[in-house]
């Protein structure tokens, strides 16, 4: 894979603060006495060492060196065992709590995406809990995303503008090319990936045939119940 830009990960945080989301992942953690987290996508790190605390042990994984670099030096991350790689990379540990923020799930391809859920149960003791989130493909993120004009914000890296476009591929996937011009030296940043928008009967039907048992599908971070209309689709499995 192409790794992300030093200075992309640095202004991720800012670009992706913590959260209700992040909340919620939290107070799941919380509710249900979790000891042993994984957090699959982990990026910079940024939820992941906070669900780090006394009693817990918590692994984060990224296929992304310079995601994971970031996090290996950002306060707490001594708490956190940190492994580059996907799910692919585990050996039969028994986590008991295990979560994907970020839409991390719609960065992940088919066949890959199964792989990755098989992998997870592998991985989880009975009765553990897995808690993600999508996007609704119904809601078409994508259209309004590419319709967005260019921003210009000034980073720790001079003046820069932002802006993307989108292209749709077929079979629920994406095309997301996004731009970053720093404009002091006018080089352009583009980085380039493929989304997966699934509906939430494929993911469910996805969760059955890796051995695990929805129990919820929430459309907010405060956990009122998909309806269909919402933007975001919050999976609870239950592993069995």
């Amino acid at each position: 894979m192409n790794d992300y830009d030093p200075r992309i990960v640095a202004l991720y945080d800012a670009d992706n603060p913590d959260g209700p989301d992040h909340d919620y992942y939290r107070s799941r953690a919380d509710q249900i006495g979790a000891r042993r987290i994984i957090d699959v996508g982990c990026g910079t790190g940024i939820l992941t060492v906070t669900l780090a605390g006394k009693d817990r042990e918590v692994l984060g994984l990224d296929p992304s060196t310079a995601m994971l670099e970031y996090a290996r030096v950002r306060p707490g991350a001594e708490r956190v065992q940190w492994i580059e790689g996907d799910c692919r990379v585990l050996n039969h540990r028994s986590f008991d709590y295990a979560v994907m923020s970020g839409n991390v799930a719609q960065h992940i391809p088919d066949p890959l995406w199964q792989q990755t859920l098989e992998n997870l149960r592998r991985n989880l003791a009975i009765d553990s809990l897995l808690c993600f989130e999508s996007r609704n493909p119904l809601r078409r993120a994508w259209e309004t995303w590419a319709k967005e004009e260019p921003t210009t914000r000034m980073t720790p890296f001079g003046l820069q503008t932002e802006w993307c476009q989108t292209r749709e591929l077929g079979d629920g996937k994406v095309l997301l090319e996004s731009f970053a011009r720093f404009e002091d030296s006018g080089e352009i940043v583009q980085d380039d990936v493929v989304l997966v928008f699934r509906t939430d009967q494929q993911i469910n039907s996805q969760l059955e045939a890796a051995g695990f048992v929805v129990e919820n599908i929430w459309g907010t971070w405060d956990r009122t119940p998909f309806d269909g209309s919402q933007a975001v689709m919050i999976f609870e499995a239950r592993a069995r």
